[in-house]
């Protein structure tokens, strides 16, 4: 008779004769019944016919001597599992008892694994690894940047590692720019992981940017050293990020939670702590184009603000003529205001003489004296400005006057065509020129011309040595 706790709630509804099931309905039932009635158990066995799927999915086959189950062990599990797994390898794994329903096949879902034999030492493993975790040895935000360009880069290994030699080729190849320095420590052994520690430590009180972790793969016995306390704790406390770059993708030991950036192999720590120098390169060569584009962008935009800004700059000519055409616009306007309001003043006089009320007579009389008065004051106050604004700008206009300038002692230079010299190294020696002074002109000739900087001392001849922009030259005047 069916055992009434197997039974799935599918079949609690029916009885076996009130309905006929489909082969779906009857793997799932079963796959509940399974799944309710075995908890998470250990089962000991030999790993055969081992398949890694490209989805990270491993599969495999569990057997002793008697009999066999299939077993899957899911992605995310697997990247959890402290050694390589290997056919022949005899382990325990902690499984779930459930039915693939596609197939009918019954497996174990395995949610951890150990290498038997190595029961106790695992278990040391994960006691370290909760405990450190708790402490916050682990967390994200403790993780240290990596340099981008580091120069400078401690290796932390044995001089013997066969790991050692790939890293070195490693940056010969990819960074030969980057200065190596290794800290021996042996990596397996009694005593390894406080020397380790050890080195590690002289490692960060040095000048270099970053540490490099390594060591090859090896059985948890052999990587033990690299799951001690003391180097964990010596990686959280260096001043410099920590790469850890210790045995094959699938091996994990505490070194590699407390550092901050781990890798799957010592080669691939070495190609993720600096960039390789043909990126490097490549990456200057883009700054540098887009540097050069950037101040050619930005000369350019100040060349046509300056364009922009000499336009809208009017000659003082100009200015000059704007202001006097505003002055006569307002004394023209005055000058009607004046007229209008004379005007407006006699026709209300003009009133106040027909006014029958004579009494109020006086009163207007003195009102129209007082706004006179007033009027006249008003007007001469407007004539007071006005003049002085009116020499004001014919202040101005006296000191931009071109005479003005030749009364300080300086000369306007032509040639014989009449055209204005302002280079002397657009004359040669015999040329006639016309020197136009304060009062009257001189005639002149060219003896010779001699160029210097505008902070050297000037030359000086017997006859009279006229500045230009880009030197003197000497002339002899007319006789």
């Amino acid at each position: 008779m069916m055992d009434k706790g197997l039974i799935s709630p599918v079949f609690a509804a029916f009885s076996a004769e009130d309905r006929i099931f489909s082969v779906s309905e009857l793997n799932r039932a079963a796959r509940g019944a399974l799944e309710a009635k075995f908890p998470l158990l250990w089962v000991a066995g030999e790993i055969s016919n081992l398949i890694r799927a490209a989805s990270g999915h491993v599969y495999f086959t569990l057997k002793d001597a008697e009999a066999q189950a299939r077993c899957v062990l899911w992605r995310s599990k697997a990247a959890l599992v402290g050694f390589r797994l290997e056919n022949g390898q005899k382990v325990r794994a902690r499984v779930s008892v459930t039915l693939f329903e596609a197939r009918g096949d019954y497996q174990l879902t395995v949610e951890s694994l150990r290498m038997a034999g190595q029961g106790a030492l695992f278990e040391r493993f994960l006691a370290l690894k909760a405990r450190l975790e708790a402490e916050g040895l682990f967390a994200a935000e403790r993780k240290r940047p990596l340099p981008a360009f580091p120069r400078r880069i401690a290796i932390v290994s044995s001089p013997q590692a066969a790991a050692l030699q790939d890293v070195l080729a490693t940056f010969a190849r990819r960074a030969p720019h980057v200065r190596l320095a290794l800290f021996p420590a042996p990596v397996q052994g009694e005593g390894a992981g406080r020397e380790i520690a050890r080195s590690l430590s002289a490692a960060a009180a040095s000048d270099n940017d970053a540490i490099l972790l390594c060591r090859g793969g090896g059985s948890m016995e052999d990587l033990w050293a690299f799951n001690e306390e003391i180097l964990a704790r010596a990686i959280c406390a260096s001043r410099l990020p920590v790469v850890s770059g210790v045995g094959h993708e699938t091996d994990f030991c505490i070194a590699d939670f407390a550092a901050d950036l781990r890798a799957p192999t010592p080669t691939a720590a070495a190609e993720l702590i600096c960039p390789a120098r043909r990126d490097v390169l490549e990456l200057l060569d883009a700054l540098r184009r887009r540097m050069r584009r950037g101040g050619e962008n930005r000369l350019r935009a100040w060349a046509q603000t300056l364009d922009h800004l000499a336009a809208r700059l009017p000659s003082p000519a100009r200015q000059l003529s704007l202001r006097r055409e505003n002055l006569l616009a307002i004394a023209l306007r005055l000058r009607q205001a004046m007229r209008q309001n004379t005007a407006q003043k006699r026709e209300a006089l003009r009133a106040l003489a027909f006014d029958r009320r004579r009494p109020r007579l006086d009163i207007w009389r003195a009102t129209l004296f007082h706004l006179r008065q007033r009027l006249r004051q008003a007007a001469e106050v407007l004539s007071r400005r006005q003049r002085q604004r009116l020499a004001q700008l014919e202040q101005g206009m006296r000191q931009l006057d071109p005479k003005a300038v030749l009364a300080r002692g300086y000369a306007i230079v032509t040639r014989a065509d009449g055209s204005l010299l302002r280079d002397a190294s657009a004359t040669f020696p015999g040329d006639a020129l016309l020197l136009t002074l304060a009062r009257g002109h001189v005639a002149a000739q060219v003896l010779e011309k001699t160029f210097a900087d505008a902070e050297d001392e000037r030359p000086v001849t017997k006859n009279a040595a006229m500045d230009t922009a880009s030197g003197y030259f000497a002339i002899k005047t007319g006789q």
